[in-house]
């Protein structure tokens, strides 16, 4: 029975570290109030097709599905500042943020991602 408890307890512990818990999500207009924060990174992690078709100034470009993400997103965040990531709907972007928070980052995802932020009429940069 206390080998069971104990299991039991380990894998609670394990599904609530693995959770999103790690970071916040922000709707358009509260992350358009963090990133006016100068101290703010604003990471856009979906390919660089779609950065170039439009993105949010200031942002820097790192594709979440390559697979060395986490190596340039090291080389490239720093560490004491919060991050503020975004794709094209909130679901990369989350999975980006929670790898980047348990590597110790503190990150805010947006909700809805960059279609929300169009849909707000939020400007947008593009590079043509």
């Amino acid at each position: 029975m206390k080998k069971m408890m104990t299991f039991l307890l380990a894998m609670l512990g394990l599904t609530n570290a693995c959770g999103q818990g790690n970071f916040e999500n922000a709707d358009v207009n509260a992350f358009s109030e963090l990133i006016e924060d100068s101290s703010v990174v604003l990471l856009d992690v979906r390919t660089a097709s779609e950065f170039a078709e439009g993105h949010i100034e200031g942002a820097i470009n790192i594709d979440q599905g390559q697979s060395d993400f986490m190596e340039k997103a090291k080389a490239a965040l720093p560490m004491d500042k919060k991050i503020a990531v975004y794709c094209r709907s909130g679901r990369r972007s989350a999975n980006a943020a929670g790898k980047l928070a348990a590597e110790g980052y503190r990150c805010v995802n947006l909700k809805g991602g960059i279609v929300a932020w169009k849909e707000a009429d939020k400007p947008m940069k593009t590079n043509q």
